[in-house]
């Protein structure tokens, strides 16, 4: 029988049910079938939405690049984003993947976000008195180890905060934390518009 999760994976998670070093691994935060595995990632510093399957055909149609899944990330900045920092982020930016240089897609969109609804992290985005941080949101359809946090570094405001809220239609924001909600395959290739 086929599963389909969507998982709002807090901060200090791997993405993998077993432990490393000292990061504790999902087993910690869920019980699922022994056969449901992540399909795709986020760093153990980045939160949010994670889909958990056991269909393969789902996985592999999520995790080649040629298919171009809208991902949509929050992420908030040190510093104030100004439209010189967006336009930079919207013609896609050279960043290092592997020890090479990488040139990426022109993101969906970037815009500012004015308003934020996300519970306090723990432990807390560590904060500079006199530096403001602002929230941006970042559409990519392609997912390089660390991407986002390469791209805000290379104009200039580095991420703090990193929450993923959606892949196409899938969105985490009615979930809390930690939260897992199980989905029909209906639901989840309609939202994932397979």
């Amino acid at each position: 029988m086929k599963h389909y999760y969507v998982l709002y994976k807090p901060y200090g998670y791997l993405s993998q049910f077993s432990d490393e070093a000292k990061h504790k691994g999902l087993n910690h935060l869920i019980k699922v079938e022994p056969d449901v595995y992540p399909a795709g990632r986020l760093d153990v510093d980045s939160e949010g939405l994670l889909l958990l399957t056991n269909d393969n055909f789902l996985k592999h149609h999520l995790l080649n690049p040629e298919n171009k899944h809208k991902r949509t990330y929050h992420v908030q900045v040190d510093g104030t984003a100004t439209s010189v920092h967006l336009n930079l982020l919207q013609q896609g930016v050279e960043i290092t993947i592997e020890g090479k240089p990488y040139k990426t897609l022109p993101p969906v969109s970037v815009n500012l976000l004015n308003e934020v609804s996300y519970p306090e992290r723990n432990p807390p985005v560590r904060f500079r008195k006199h530096i403001p941080t602002s929230w941006i949101e970042l559409v990519l359809t392609e997912g390089k180890n660390r991407q986002v946090r390469k791209m805000t570094a290379a104009v200039g405001i580095p991420t703090l905060r990193l929450i993923r809220n959606k892949i196409e239609a899938i969105n985490i924001k009615d979930y809390q934390q930690g939260e897992l909600k199980e989905l029909s395959q209906q639901e989840i290739y309609k939202l994932l518009k397979i």
